[in-house]
């Protein structure tokens, strides 16, 4: 076994045993760090969170799913893996593996039943996420997506300041204005910090007829694009609002389950190809 000095190991000497069983838990044997963001609230962006880290995995990408939501983590019911508990072996975390390529990590793994409430004020919440980023066990990643809560407050800001200026942002909104103003905050929290971002998703961009395909613009149409073309950074795509997107989740699917030409996961293939 090698031993090897990482500038971000949070415990020393860290392990790297190769890129198929390495438990290091240093960021340097991370190459690209996303972290998926939203300024409001119900935009589906842990949904947009999963299925990009699924679709990285499923090209072949060693990938790293970490769920920075205390209050409300829901990466565990939509992957399929409630009832999951991660596994301490001294110094590190271990995540929980789903399928062959990704490893994931979250809250909801460490509770000691679905219904507990966390009650925790700021300082706690802080030390928690550098525990789940820095001592999870995720060994030699392409890339580690992290889904955050809402907002630019204590966990996004933690998250961005723990992973460094090489993370990248991804931008989820919904097309009405009421979601585009709190998201433009979340543009303006990035730029602020330091960090880039590579791009807006409009997430819940019309609604899909289950039966006529027709697409009625149930929150208007475009408000993404348009926010992007304002803030000068890259737009995405746009991922429609299904029924088979909630049927999914709530069932512990991904899009990559529905059929291949199905117009979500189509949406989210064109989006991936951009990253």
């Amino acid at each position: 076994m090698t031993k090897t000095k990482c500038s971000t190991c949070s415990v020393g000497d860290c392990k790297s045993r190769g890129q198929d069983e390495g438990d290091t838990a240093c960021l340097d044997h991370i190459k690209n760090k996303l972290v998926i963001l939203s300024g409001k609230g119900g935009v589906g962006k842990s949904t947009v969170a999963v299925n990009m880290a699924v679709a990285l995995a499923n090209a072949g990408k060693k990938v790293g799913l970490l769920d920075v939501d205390i209050h409300g983590p829901s990466v565990p019911r939509i992957l399929g893996l409630k009832g999951k508990k991660s596994k301490l072996k001294a110094p590190w975390l271990i995540p929980v593996k789903w399928g062959e390529n990704m490893k994931v990590m979250s809250i909801g793994f460490l509770l000691p039943d679905d219904n507990e409430a966390v009650i925790w004020r700021g300082p706690v919440k802080g030390s928690l996420i550098k525990q789940l980023i820095e001592e999870t066990a995720w060994g030699n990643l392409d890339y580690l997506v992290v889904d955050c809560p809402p907002g630019t407050g204590d966990e996004p800001l933690s998250v961005l300041q723990i992973l460094g200026p090489d993370a990248k942002a991804v931008i989820v909104t919904t097309p009405q204005a009421v979601a585009i103003d709190d998201v433009r905050r979340s543009i303006t929290f990035c730029k602020k910090v330091g960090n880039p971002i590579v791009g807006v998703v409009e997430n819940m961009s019309g609604f899909v007829c289950p039966k006529c395909k027709d697409v009625t613009q149930i929150f208007g149409a475009g408000g993404g694009k348009r926010l992007a073309e304002e803030m000068g950074i890259p737009f995405l795509g746009a991922i429609p609002l299904d029924p088979s997107i909630t049927l999914s989740g709530d069932a512990g699917k991904t899009l990559f389950d529905l059929e291949a030409d199905h117009p979500s996961r189509s949406a989210m293939e064109e989006i991936i190809e951009k990253l």
